[in-house]
């Protein structure tokens, strides 16, 4: 378990109250109301289909909380926990109609977000000891980010910026406003980076790196598309003056490589834009 992991309810709510409108539409869970000819107690499992590392078991409770405030929900895993087939991650238990009509939304968050979990956790399985941190991107889902970020975190990985007023990151189209120009496009951000605020620069060439370092630099350099040889050389030339993070192209076979080139970060926006959900059931224990 991370004991740091945490993330306010606050957060999940709108996700978990939008999910549910969605799903209960104009008219509630009808299977439900057809077959429940009056007040029914269920009790159920959240239990693990896969190999994995869990994530959203605060969502999960949130959903059936919204739909009763009575029910009851014990968690025996927490996020960021290894789990494996079998094991049991929370127990719920309380009015039928709420037990099912969450049921759905409960299980789309907790098996996606804990997809994300256990994707990054093998990526920082196979880069563990070079030092290196596993980091994700903006390439997040519409009103899931801080989710999908928490996820992240779950697995062992960090994140990069939440939002676009995080830091100032210069890319290459960012570049191309001021005709590719890096020199007048470094000191237009310092101008406008506060004294807390990071600069990081995009370079896919050794050439753009020696400008941008002859430039003044930046606070960190997303070295985009490199080879390991290339990114090598790119570390040495900023010699720990700037956080390096290598980007583009990486995978769980070639992950190590990279982070061996002594990188600082591996970004990885398919972490969150092309995960697999977590097979999880949920399964009725008794009524």
């Amino acid at each position: 378990m991370h004991s740091t992991l945490f993330l306010p309810d606050l957060l999940w709510e709108p996700v978990v109250t939008t999910a549910l409108r969605e799903d209960f539409g104009t008219g509630g869970d009808v299977t439900t109301q057809a077959l429940l000819g009056q007040a029914t107690t269920l009790q159920a499992s959240f239990r693990a289909r896969q190999h994995g590392v869990v994530a959203g078991l605060p969502g999960a409770r949130l959903t059936f909380e919204k739909l009763d405030p009575s029910l009851h929900f014990h968690a025996y895993k927490h996020d960021g926990d290894t789990i494996a087939p079998g094991d049991i991650l929370a127990t719920v238990k309380g009015d039928a109609a709420a037990l099912l009509g969450g049921e759905r939304v409960a299980l789309n968050i907790l098996s996606h977000l804990s997809g994300i979990a256990t994707t990054t956790a093998t990526i920082v399985n196979r880069v563990k000891g070079t030092g290196v941190q596993i980091c994700c991107t903006r390439k997040t889902l519409p009103g899931l980010r801080a989710l999908q970020k928490y996820a992240v975190r779950a697995g062992g990985g960090s994140n990069h910026r939440h939002r676009l007023d995080d830091a100032i990151m210069l890319k290459d189209n960012h570049i191309a406003l001021l005709g590719g120009n890096l020199t007048d496009a470094l000191k237009a951000a310092r101008q406008r980076a506060g004294h807390l605020m990071k600069i990081e620069l995009e370079v896919d060439s050794l050439e753009q790196l020696e400008t941008a370092l002859s430039a003044g630099g930046a606070d960190a350099y997303l070295l985009d598309n490199m080879d390991p040889e290339t990114l090598r050389r790119a570390v040495k030339m900023i010699n720990g003056r700037a956080i390096t993070e290598a980007s583009g192209g990486i995978t769980p076979d070639n992950a190590r490589s990279k982070a061996e080139t002594g990188v600082d970060v591996l970004s990885l926006g398919w972490l969150t834009h092309s995960v697999t959900a977590l097979d999880i059931g949920l399964d009725i224990i008794a009524g």
